[in-house]
């Protein structure tokens, strides 16, 4: 949910209309809308590279996950393992395009450790696979962007840690 439609709705549920401090949030949600739009633009066009980038620096690190037995060994599984860090980078996206992360947890971080430990995927390897990405994408991008950026990142891997 964007920080505009937090503000209405909480303002509406205390039948009030937004405070000076709310409307300057709108403000500032507003004026960051382009560099938003471009960082996700950025990420967007560059997610098979980031992801591939990512990939090879977590198999370098972990390579026994790549090895008979783990978890991202075959080419089955390990497209499995690609397609949920294009996935992860695709929330990150979601986040900053709305100034909240609240789209990251309630669309991919509630039930993510249960369903990783049902499935025996180490959540600590996904976490570290976050990591990867997050410094695959920073790199892409400006310092002032990547410190927009970096906090999406942060906060999906403390979630998920």
């Amino acid at each position: 949910m964007s920080v505009v439609s937090q503000v209405i709705l909480r303002a509406d549920d205390e039948l009030r209309y937004p405070s000076s401090g709310e409307l300057e949030g709108i403000e500032n949600f507003l004026s960051t809308g382009a560099q938003r739009m471009s960082i996700a633009q950025t990420l967007a066009e560059n997610e098979k590279k980031i992801v591939d980038q990512a990939s090879k620096q977590l198999w370098r690190k972990r390579p026994e996950f790549i090895s008979p037995g783990g978890n991202a060994y075959g080419d089955r599984q390990r497209a499995l393992c690609l397609r949920d860090y294009g996935w992860y980078l695709r929330l990150v996206t979601y986040g900053i395009l709305s100034g909240s992360k609240e789209p990251i947890e309630q669309i991919g971080l509630i039930g993510v450790k249960e369903m990783y430990n049902a499935l025996n995927v180490p959540v600590p390897g996904m976490v570290e696979a976050i990591r990867c990405l997050k410094e695959a994408s920073l790199g892409l991008l400006s310092a002032e962007d990547a410190n927009v950026t970096a906090p999406y990142f942060d906060f999906m891997i403390q979630a998920m840690s």
